[in-house]
């Protein structure tokens, strides 16, 4: 009886549900006719995916090459800072009322990154523009010419022959620096900032390989030559009010205190005067690019290609279904 028993057991097959054979036999039907429905508009997806890389490649070939130049720069550091920093310590309101800082506070880094503020301010940016007259080729020019190494104009925008600005009526009309100013830091001026090691990164991407170099070498000169006015302008306003202060005390220790500070603003002063790179130094400077940056041509057809996949993909099984409930429809009636 025992034998029996177990034989029955060891012979009875797998036990299966007929809810899971059906979904399985069902799984496997629609992935075949998913195939099948591919397999069958074959040529009709290889078709549109083609389509769609060679209007991405239309597309990528016809934007204009885009080349990047930049520079690597380190905050300038020196000891007339911490120097003037602990005597200004020792004379704290006064000091202030000099417009000297007091305590921690001013050190080369910070004075990097208030540096780099003063760069991406419209202000800055303005003013460059106005400067070395980047507005026509910042807001006019659509490429480079490389056999005539000369920008192209959009002569929709501005009149080569005549130079000048010219909207759609023919009237002439100027942009707006506000709207350069914009564009320039939105488009144009890019910066990095490492904050590891407090390398600072300036790039420009322009269509000249030559004057991306030529306008990021400019931003760094202005910046150092912007930053070095305002500190002397300090500087001299804290003498003239510390001489004033002089002339104003009888006692001698104030004077002596006095006459340290000065010491000290006639030291930053002299700094101003003699320093080129005065917040910033150039550790790597900016070389003519030779290739573009943008646009990345291979990626734009690839995306091109997938999305004709997707879309030709998606244009079939719409068109299947449509046909399906057609079908349905008709042999309910």
């Amino acid at each position: 009886m025992t034998e029996h028993k177990s034989q029955r057991i060891i012979d009875l097959p797998e036990a299966r549900s007929p809810i899971s054979q059906s979904k399985e036999m069902n799984d496997e039907i629609d992935f075949s006719v998913l195939f099948a429905v591919l397999w069958h508009a074959k040529w009709f997806i290889i078709s549109c995916t083609l389509f769609f890389a060679i209007v991405g490649g239309i597309y990528a070939f016809m934007k204009p090459d885009i080349y990047r130049a930049d520079v690597l720069l380190t905050p300038t550091t020196d000891d007339t800072t911490s120097q003037l920093e602990s005597v200004a310590s020792r004379f704290g309101g006064l000091a202030s009322l000099a417009g000297i800082n007091v305590g921690n506070g001013y050190s080369g880094v910070q004075k990097a990154l208030y540096a780099i503020q003063v760069l991406q301010s419209r202000k800055f940016i303005g003013n460059f523009i106005l400067k070395h007259n980047l507005l026509v080729p910042l807001m006019a020019a659509e490429g480079w010419n490389k056999e005539s190494e000369k920008l192209i104009y959009n002569p929709d925008i501005y009149d080569v022959k005549s130079s000048q600005w010219v909207s759609e009526e023919g009237s002439v009309i100027k942009p707006k620096l506000l709207v350069a100013i914009h564009y320039f830091n939105r488009e144009i001026l890019q910066i990095d900032i490492d904050t590891e090691t407090k390398m600072i990164t300036i790039s420009v991407d322009f269509y000249s390989p030559y004057i991306s170099q030529q306008w990021v070498n400019w931003l760094v000169e202005d910046l150092n030559h912007e930053i070095r006015l305002q500190d002397m302008t300090d500087a001299q306003n804290s003498i003239n009010y510390l001489n004033q202060q002089i002339l104003q005390t009888s006692l001698a220790d104030t004077r002596s205190m006095l006459y340290q500070l000065v010491e000290q603003q006639i030291k930053k002063l002299m700094l101003t005067e003699v320093h080129q790179e005065y917040v910033l130094k150039t550790v790597d400077p900016a070389v003519v690019a030779t290739g573009p940056v943008k646009p990345r041509r291979l990626l734009i057809i690839a995306i091109a290609c997938v999305l004709g996949g997707f879309i030709a993909v998606f244009i079939v099984f719409v068109r299947q279904l449509i046909i399906n409930n057609k079908i349905n429809n008709n042999s309910q009636q």
